[in-house]
């Protein structure tokens, strides 16, 4: 204890402070450290959570002992240890989680269908329907979230007349969506209610753009799919142009615009026409006739019924007869009847503009220089273009290409890098995040070794100093008599000589007293001593 108490005594209040907290800190940050490297690397769970999904995964990872974190405002994105994110998911999609915000068919699978009234029963089902709808609107890809409400009136007794159902569509999105996709939601939806056209499906994004109106009906929808129509004439004419231009002028070096004038009219034409050199029998009719007349024999009158009366007239009298043919044939000409329709949405005119810029040739200073193309080459690629776009000189069309020089030089080639060095240059998030914990640990390793070791060691080597000037030697180089710095060396080296020879000295004297002691012991038990001896003896 003692020398324990000695020490503290030299080294004073001070310097055991300094001590203590230079204990301190480098305890607290290897305890950090080992924190750090220990803690299991997080990955996210689910993102864009509700509060309600949000605060039933947390309660279902707090009764499993899983460490997570959460991030946002709301707590929308959970995350878990990435190397348990499948299982956790596979587990929690088992128990319905999360539901984002709604609910599906498996609403039936708690209820109880004996006690629920028809009423509850028909809500539900409701219920259940918008849920799956909005759940299937969400598998599309730019799609982060949705609401369905399905509006689907009663089905009254002795109503004739029945209102069609109708739905909302409220999206929140990432991007944009085109024309296409839209309109495959509104179909989405009409498929999977019953008696819902696609023309009564509303569709709205989270910024209050009306995607799709619900309320003005098919001539909408017609108007759309012809507009989207010539949307699509004109890009793909323009990649076909933009293709075939930048395999002779280079990429990036031409502008195409392509205008494509539909006609939105709907035309049905009906046409009949006779062959009179093509005649066909149809049907044929003959009809005989024969009558025989005679005199009046035969009649019945009053002269016959007198006596006698038959006498008178026994003469034979002339008889008259008559046969008639009637045959009628009727003919059938051909005929002809065309009806033609043609649909709105074919193409009546097209224009398109190509620029196209020079070429650049390297100058004397070595900075490339502008030259136009020659018009031989513009002819050939004009004919190009039109070739590609199915040019028709009577319907109109019109294609111009122009040579001109472009606001900006051509960029320079990208130097192509190894693939090793590209890996390296664009690392992946996790990489970035790796390397930034291995910098700020590096960091505050080199200062807490700057900061606080190195003053430390400074002064435990530096505390001898004063013990040596402390002589006359040092008292002269402290009043800064000449040579003063020589004589602190001397001095340093003195001491540090004076304290071996002590050392040695002292090692001689313990030695001494040594070899005195068993001196009087072998005086003192001589027998004793010679049997040791021989002992030794035979043992080597």
């Amino acid at each position: 204890m003692k020398p324990i108490l000695e020490l503290v005594t030299k080294l004073g209040p001070a310097r055991i402070a300094a001590m203590a907290a230079v204990t301190l800190t480098l305890i607290g940050f290897f305890a950090f450290v080992i924190l750090k490297v220990s803690r299991p690397d997080m990955g996210v769970l689910f993102s864009d959570l509700s509060v309600q999904d949000s605060s039933a995964v947390i309660r279902e990872l707090d009764a499993r002992g899983i460490p997570y974190e959460t991030k946002g405002d709301m707590g929308q994105t959970v995350l878990a240890p990435r190397a348990d994110l499948a299982k956790l998911r596979m587990d929690l999609a088992g128990k319905g989680l999360p539901a984002q915000g709604g609910v599906g068919y498996e609403i039936f699978d708690k209820g109880d269908a004996f006690s629920s009234t028809s009423f509850v029963q028909n809500v539900n089902h409701l219920r259940a329907m918008e849920g799956e709808l909005a759940r299937s609107i969400r598998a599309i890809g730019r799609v982060q979230a949705a609401r369905v409400h399905l509006v689907i009136p009663e089905r009254r007794l002795f109503e004739r007349d029945r209102e069609a159902p109708s739905a909302a569509i409220v999206v929140k999105l990432m991007g944009d969506l085109d024309a296409s996709q839209v309109r495959a939601i509104r179909h989405l939806a009409a498929s999977a209610v019953e008696g819902l056209k696609p023309e009564r499906v509303s569709i709205v994004d989270e910024r209050g753009r009306l995607l799709a109106d619900g309320a003005r009906g098919a001539e909408a929808e017609g108007a759309g799919v012809l507009e989207e129509r010539q949307a699509g004439i004109e890009r793909r004419l323009r990649s076909q142009i933009e293709e075939i231009v930048a395999g002779i002028v280079g990429q990036g070096r031409a502008r195409v615009q392509v205008a494509a004038e539909l006609d939105l009219n709907r035309v049905e034409s009906r046409s009949e026409s006779f062959d009179p050199e093509s005649r066909v029998v149809r049907s044929t009719q003959t009809r005989s006739e024969n009558s025989l007349t005679g005199g009046a024999e035969g009649q019945v009158s009053v002269g016959n019924e007198l006596p006698g009366a038959n006498q008178n007239q026994a003469q034979p009298q002339q008889k008259d007869s008559s046969q008639k043919n009637e045959e009628t044939t009727n003919y059938e000409i051909s005929r002809v009847t065309k009806v033609e329709t043609l649909e709105g949405g074919r193409l009546r005119r097209l224009s398109v503009a190509v620029l196209v810029d020079g070429v650049y040739a390297p100058g004397a200073d070595g900075k490339p220089v502008y030259q136009p193309r020659p018009d031989a080459e513009i002819e050939r690629i004009a004919a190009l273009v039109r070739t590609a776009v199915g040019y028709d000189k009577g319907r109109g069309d019109q294609v111009e290409v122009v040579n001109l020089r472009f606001a900006e030089s051509p960029a320079a080639p990208d130097f192509a890098e190894p693939g090793l060095i590209q890996s390296l240059l664009s690392p992946t998030k996790e990489d970035v995040m790796r390397l930034v914990e291995l910098a700020v640990l590096s960091l505050l390793t080199v200062i807490v070794l700057m900061a606080v070791v190195r003053p430390l060691l400074r002064r435990v080597l530096e505390s001898d100093e004063p013990a040596a000037l402390a002589g006359p030697a040092g008292a002269l180089a402290l009043a800064g008599a000449p040579g003063a710095p020589g004589t602190v060396e001397v001095v340093v080296r003195e001491n540090a000589t004076k304290k071996f020879l002590d050392s040695a000295k002292l090692n001689g004297e313990i030695q001494a007293e040594t070899v005195e002691r068993v001196v009087d012991m072998v005086r003192a038990s001589p027998s004793e001593t010679v049997e040791v001896l021989r002992n030794w003896i035979h043992d080597t």
